[in-house]
């Protein structure tokens, strides 16, 4: 535990976000009512779903044929996956991103309240919902990331987690978009879990720690020279020079 709150405490994004968490956890005291705990809890599990959506839909949409945009991709996932034991890749460059969608959440939010319940309850509860219910199950997200790919000793817990993720990882990364213990039930609504069948037909050596991609893709090579990358991914063979 001690060596994944370790690489926690470093990560950029939860730094940025813990100012408004503790904002976020002031006003529930303050204010403790059964509505802000509803708050709290619709936040709490919405954000498993956003996790799901955005790793599916996001992280892993078609790689893009602008290399600038591309180089984004790379940099807050295709590298994660070619080099999935280098915490320097387990989460993206852009540590401000998380509170700027927060915000834009929480203002959406407010906005929609604001016509039912006016503007004050709209945006205390909204705020609650996002930046302690949201923010919590991200960093409970971030906590079983980062076990699941840190070679540490694990209990049942983390097996269970490293089990569950590295397969999306080494089998199949078109399934198993869920990294939050407990959140399969994600998949399986969506038609995403995993299936052994499934993964032994897709499953080709050469491209899978690239997300499909031939790992001397032009795009993959210029992206890796961009963050100083020298490396191959693992069982890649690099082309003669």
């Amino acid at each position: 535990m001690i060596p994944t709150l370790r690489v926690l405490i470093h990560m950029g994004s939860l730094q940025r976000l813990l100012p408004f968490w503790l904002g976020a956890v002031a006003l529930l005291v303050t204010f403790s009512s059964g509505w802000l705990l509803l708050a709290l809890l619709y936040g709490f599990f919405l954000q498993f779903f956003v996790e799901y959506a955005m790793h599916r839909f996001l992280l892993h949409r078609e790689p893009p044929t602008e290399q600038g945009i591309f180089n984004q991709l790379y940099r807050s996932h295709i590298g994660h996956h070619e080099f999935p034991s280098d915490a320097e890749f387990f989460t993206g460059d852009d540590h401000w991103y998380p509170v700027r969608f927060g915000l834009i959440s929480a203002a959406l939010h407010t906005l929609v309240l604001t016509l039912v319940v006016g503007l004050a309850p709209a945006a205390l509860w909204s705020f609650v919902a996002i930046f302690a219910g949201s923010v919590s199950a991200f960093a409970f997200y971030e906590y079983c990331h980062t076990l699941a790919h840190l070679n540490v000793k694990k209990g049942w817990f983390g097996q269970r987690i490293t089990r569950s993720h590295l397969a999306h990882h080494f089998q199949d990364h078109h399934a198993t978009f869920h990294v939050s213990f407990g959140m399969g039930w994600i998949d399986r609504l969506f038609g995403t879990a995993h299936d052994p069948e499934t993964a032994r037909a897709r499953y080709d050596r050469d491209t899978i720690l690239s997300m499909g991609m031939d790992p001397e893709d032009l795009r993959l090579v210029t992206a890796r020279k961009a963050y100083g990358v020298t490396k191959m991914p693992r069982g890649a063979k690099r082309a003669p020079s």
